[in-house]
């Protein structure tokens, strides 16, 4: 599932686009709809996505000034340009800053579906087809990357990774274990702690330490939550067995 942004001032036009038009069928999720191109900017600064549908002729920062924000970034979204402007001079400029789709308003379901499907082809292409993994196959991914990550990972950096927002994860995860994410985290890291402090020589700040707490006080009320026993119980309860 890629992840699509949109952008446009107009709420009722945003907020159809955003609603009405089956995305997720078409191998997309909406990520996001904000009404000018700064948000779209401050959104993409923090969330990965690969394509951008926006408006032109919007407030603060317009789709044209958009697209000229995120010529030179890396991974670059695909723009995707919607404007009820038909003046040649916006196509131009467009194309000076990579943007190769543009869709007249009103524009119809057909126009909008046949231009996603070709965009959903090329990020196939680019990705390596990873649309088709399974949310089962994407569950285990999470739950490898939480226990190589268990230190210090972070659910936007997980996002990254894979593909796909940190919302969208963030209910995923829910639906098929019941849990958040901070949650599979902090049971990775007191599952790491309990193997940890089967050594009776191991002191208990290395461990907080080594399973990413800072304070070493926090380790110990999260650890006697899960166990309850402290770090210092447990470690001589294995160790008198």
């Amino acid at each position: 599932m890629y992840e699509l942004l949109i952008v446009d001032d107009e709420e009722i036009s945003r907020d159809s686009l955003a609603k009405y038009f089956p995305w997720e069928k078409n191998g997309f999720h909406v990520t996001a709809a904000v009404s000018n191109g700064k948000q779209a900017l401050d959104y993409i600064e923090k969330n990965p996505v690969q394509v951008v549908l926006t408006d032109i002729n919007m407030p603060e920062m317009n789709g044209l000034d958009l697209a000229k924000a995120l010529y030179n970034k890396s991974p670059r979204p695909i723009i995707v340009l919607l404007s009820a402007y038909s003046d040649f001079s916006y196509a131009q400029t467009a194309i000076r800053y990579g943007v190769r789709f543009y869709i007249l308003k009103p524009s119809g379901f057909q126009e909008i579906s046949d231009t996603f499907s070709q965009i959903r082809k090329e990020l196939d292409e680019q990705f390596h087809d990873t649309t088709t993994v399974t949310e089962n196959e994407l569950v285990q991914k999470i739950l490898q990357f939480i226990h190589v990550h268990f230190r210090n990972g972070s659910l936007n950096e997980l996002s990254r990774q894979l593909f796909v927002s940190p919302s969208y994860l963030s209910q995923l995860i829910k639906l098929k274990t019941g849990k958040t994410f901070t949650d599979l985290l902090i049971a990775e890291k007191m599952k790491q702690a309990q193997l940890m402090l089967t050594d009776p020589d191991i002191k208990i700040y290395a461990v907080s330490e080594a399973v990413g707490y800072s304070n070493p006080n926090n380790f110990t009320r999260t650890f006697h939550a899960y166990y309850n026993l402290s770090p210092k119980e447990y470690q001589l309860s294995h160790a008198n067995k």
